[in-house]
């Protein structure tokens, strides 16, 4: 195990890494910061719970990837089949009709579905990338688990209740499921959509657009994501993600807003107002609580700064170098999302790498500056435990301690007579305490 010594950088009284002090009505809800993914408010987020159209931000990762990685083209051509057709003319559901025998490219299916989340322009999708949609939701539920996602289950691409394909929807599930995960589960999709593929918000903030434009098809498309900006609910900084109401799932909604350097990414599922009844207003209103505390009572602040020392250990024995230490310092700075005035609950903690050091505690010359010795980690003084959706959220509070210079070897000479050096000065000790025992 690595050596750990820990100093404090600042001073200040302990304060609890406390849950924020919200109610938010729904069955399951959270609040992770969109840059690191620490987790800054939950609500039964473990809970598996029914997610209805936002089950799409899957499809649109598994779209998003495979046009990056060549496997589909944005201007390819969909032919239209019987199950796309019945399921884009039922208008009691999220829909663009398209026709039975008509072609549309790749990109304005992505659109009707990230827009308006239509749900035959869906399956066209999801039939165009595996073939069928059976074999699409194997890729789902695949990729949720190559994400890290522990608590899902998707039974087809739309979100849709399996009734609502009248008989038709993807094998190995039954009639009436429905697609599930939970509220941390839902934000971790979203953490990975927005920041592995972060050109999904231009669309996703698109607030209206024509389907078909120029032609007799065309249908005006408004964003079912009312918070943004210029529509009914429009919040300051809102550019996505997406909704989903079902009435298995309730009123869903997974939100993102950016603003003052700050994104936040919040997920409410089966949301109410405080009479306990569901609405398209209760999921943006309670969204909006979120957001309110987030941009009200977060700060991005530095915590530890770029070549940072820590206190009695600004440098570490070397041996067999020309010099006897070296120092050292961190790479880079630690930055991170915290509550106002709490920069002082944070302790950074320095962890030496063992497998560089010898017996005593040195390092062996040569040591090549920046080369990495160890790291720095924050770890709140209250004992509490910083939360991430990931382990890999976890690097963002820790820095590599790395070295602030080189020393090179000392030659054989040099090594040589401090060897004789070390003998004589260890027979002279010896001799000056025998004589001194002679008294």
């Amino acid at each position: 195990m690595a050596a750990v010594m820990s100093v404090s950088l600042f001073t200040g009284l302990d304060k609890a890494h406390a849950q924020a002090p919200l109610n938010v009505n729904a069955a399951g809800a959270i609040m992770v910061d969109g840059q690191s993914g620490e987790v800054l408010y939950q609500k039964n987020a473990d809970s598996l719970l029914g997610i209805a159209s936002m089950s799409k931000m899957m499809t649109e990762y598994i779209l998003l990837d495979s046009i990056k990685h060549g496997k589909v083209k944005w201007d390819q051509q969909y032919n239209v089949d019987e199950l796309v057709w019945k399921i884009s003319q039922d208008r009691s559901l999220s829909n663009v009709p398209l026709r039975r025998d008509g072609k549309y490219s790749i990109r304005e299916l992505y659109q009707a579905m990230a827009i308006y989340s239509a749900n035959g322009a869906t399956i066209a999708i999801a039939e165009t990338i595996a073939g069928s949609e059976t074999n699409f939701v194997k890729m789902m539920n695949k990729k949720a688990q190559e994400l890290g996602l522990k608590d899902f289950k998707f039974v087809n691409s739309t979100g849709l209740n399996n009734s609502e394909y009248k008989g038709s929807h993807p094998q190995g599930s039954g009639e009436t499921d429905e697609n599930v995960m939970s509220s941390r589960a839902t934000a971790t999709l979203a953490f990975r959509l927005i920041n592995d593929f972060p050109e999904v918000l231009k669309t996703a903030s698109t607030p209206k657009m024509v389907f078909r434009e120029g032609t007799t098809d065309k249908i005006n498309m408004e964003n079912w994501n009312w918070m943004l900006p210029s529509l009914v609910y429009g919040y300051p900084g809102v550019d996505g993600l997406k909704t989903g109401t079902t009435d298995f799932a309730g009123y869903c909604f997974t939100g993102t807003a950016s603003r003052d350097g700050k994104r936040f990414i919040t997920v409410v599922q089966n949301a109410t107002d405080g009479k306990g009844n569901g609405g398209y207003k209760a999921r943006f209103d309670e969204t909006r609580k979120m957001f309110d505390y987030g941009f009200t009572n977060y700060t991005k602040e530095q915590i530890v700064p770029k070549h940072y020392q820590v206190k009695g250990k600004k440098a570490i024995p070397v041996t067999k170098g020309k010099e006897d230490n070296v120092k050292v310092y961190t790479k880079s700075s630690i930055n991170m999302l915290i509550l106002n005035g709490d920069k002082g609950n944070y302790k950074p903690v320095l962890v030496l790498d063992k497998n560089k050091l010898n017996k005593k505690g040195e390092l062996t010359a040569p040591v090549k500056k920046g080369e990495k010795v160890g790291y720095i980690k924050l770890v709140p003084k209250n004992g509490g435990k910083i939360s991430f959706l990931n382990g890999k959220g976890a690097n963002k509070t820790q820095v590599d301690v790395v070295a602030a210079q080189s020393v090179e070897k000392a030659n054989w000479f040099v090594l040589m007579m401090r060897g004789i050096g070390g003998f004589f000065g260890d027979l002279w000790g010896s001799i000056s305490s025998a004589v001194t025992g002679w008294f």
